[in-house]
């Protein structure tokens, strides 16, 4: 059975992944569980694809398997795609999820709201074939946070079609129709296709 190691060790990704990708014949690991536990990749680039091609190299030269990387982050129209690959600094601080939505409130108003969550996930195969496969979410921001789940921009967010944010939106809904699980959908494509070669 062939691996695919995940470029994270957060292991809601990897549950989610191998719940989407339980019917093919991969093992599924984080870094961790590979072994790899101090590979640290600066996100230096200007373009979700660049940032999730470099940490899925990084990565690739380290093991002798398929691994993936991903990238997210939030685009708002009027802001000219802000805060995009800077979403989670975008209030200054790393990964503070207040201080990012009260950023982009902020600097929100009196403007469109229209926007879209981006995922990339890069692929890598073990003989150095890559891959890049992109989901999308459009939708718009809301004046003031909604909801108690989720993370990041979450109760701001309100796909196009629903009411309610991804912050209230049960997560059965929000993980079929996110950036992130349309990602996903596609590198199952991807991979069920380098799989049957």
């Amino acid at each position: 059975m062939r691996k695919l190691i995940l470029s994270t060790d957060n292991k809601n990704k990897a549950k989610e992944l191998r719940e989407i990708l339980k019917d093919l014949p991969l093992e599924i690991l984080t870094k961790q569980e590979a072994g790899i536990e101090d590979l640290s990749v600066v996100e230096d680039g200007d373009t979700l694809q660049y940032n999730s091609l470099k940490k899925a190299r990084e990565l690739s030269v380290l093991v002798d398997a398929m691994v993936m990387a991903d990238d997210s982050g939030l685009f708002v129209d009027s802001l000219g795609g802000a805060p995009g690959v800077y979403s989670s600094r975008y209030g200054g601080e790393d990964g503070n999820d207040a201080l990012n939505n009260e950023t982009l409130l902020k600097n929100l108003e009196g403007k469109d709201r229209k926007a879209s969550f981006k995922t990339v996930i890069a692929l890598i195969t073990e003989d150095n074939q890559e891959y890049t496969v992109e989901g999308e979410c459009k939708g718009k921001i809301l004046q003031s946070p909604m909801g108690e789940n989720g993370f990041g921009y979450d109760p701001l967010f309100v796909p196009d079609g629903y009411s309610r944010t991804f912050a209230q939106l049960p997560s059965s809904v929000k993980n079929s129709i996110s950036h992130r699980s349309r990602a996903i959908d596609a590198l199952r494509e991807k991979l069920e296709e380098i799989l049957s070669e």
